[in-house]
């Protein structure tokens, strides 16, 4: 029921599908990776799954042996057509408990049939981070997620503070979640083989997000703007988000924070107290930064 190496071929070039760099696509054709991916995940056979970018469907027969429910969730017009027939054609009883979302995941906002608990995917490298934290803010009742990024992404979004790596992704996914590296996998279980190493990246939803006044958006503003000038201290990183150096160092002082520390030394919790404290003004004054999910 899985697929391998010749499957995947054979399927490929049934459709005309060449995996394309832009897209991000690296087919798995190893059933034991998606075996080790699915006990990893931890799916059980009461979670609905959300899966980004199936593919040819190798990741998605192994979560359908498991889960209730799986979601896909494709942006390939070839691929999100033919998946349907491959999980009727491999697994038909339990064709009935897939569905098929032929959309761009940055641009999910709703999702047919019961709510997702879980999230589980081989994530294009390109696009890893910013569609994992969309769908973490967009559907709050996933608790668990396991996604497969390039080993370089994995460490950033696991790396704590004080990491050399720590930065704007470390932060906003500890805001939603407990997170933590969960294995390595090499590049030969792939088809075409990238140049890039990946890891399992486990992300555990906490109960409730870091205490504070502040909205997320303000937290994440704050954190966007520490970030994007990493090498200087704090009181100079934000000196554009307070309006001035002397407000910056008022506000990190009123949170408990020193104006020579730099971002990277800071935990959420410490990301949000700032941001309690920026002083007032109007939007058109001191708008909150773009997010910038890849620093």
């Amino acid at each position: 029921m899985l697929l391998g190496p010749a499957d995947v071929r054979e399927l490929a070039g049934a459709l005309g599908v060449r995996p394309t760099k832009q897209r991000g696509q690296n087919f798995v054709i190893d059933p034991n990776t998606v075996r080790r991916i699915v006990r990893t995940a931890q799916v059980g056979a009461d979670d609905v799954v959300l899966e980004v970018g199936p593919g040819l469907g190798s990741l998605t027969l192994a979560l359908l042996r498991t889960a209730a429910h799986v979601t896909a969730v494709e942006i390939d017009d070839t691929l999100a057509a033919a998946l349907p027939a491959t999980v009727e054609a491999r697994l038909p009883e339990r064709a009935a408990h897939f569905c098929l979302v032929h959309q761009d995941a940055l641009r999910v906002s709703r999702l047919p049939g019961p709510a997702p608990t879980a999230l589980v995917a081989n994530l294009p490298y390109n696009v890893a981070v910013p569609v994992l934290l969309h769908l973490l803010a967009t559907f709050p009742g996933i608790e668990r997620t396991l996604v497969m990024v390039q080993s370089e992404v994995a460490d950033r979004l696991a790396a704590a503070p004080g990491s050399k790596v720590y930065g704007v992704p470390s932060v906003k996914a500890a805001w939603y979640c407990d997170v933590k590296r969960a294995g390595a996998i090499g590049r030969n279980v792939f088809w075409p083989a990238p140049n890039v190493d990946s890891g399992l990246v486990s992300l555990v939803r906490r109960p409730h997000p870091p205490h504070t006044t502040a909205r997320r958006e303000e937290v994440f503003a704050v954190v966007d703007a520490a970030f994007a000038q990493r090498r200087k201290t704090l009181r100079a990183a934000l000196a554009g988000w307070a309006g001035s150096g002397a407000a910056a160092e008022e506000a990190l002082r009123a949170a408990g924070v020193s104006p020579k520390a730099r971002g990277e030394a800071l935990t959420v919790a410490e990301f949000a107290a700032i941001a309690e404290h920026r002083p007032d003004a109007g939007p058109a004054e001191r708008p909150l930064s773009r997010p910038s999910d890849s620093n």
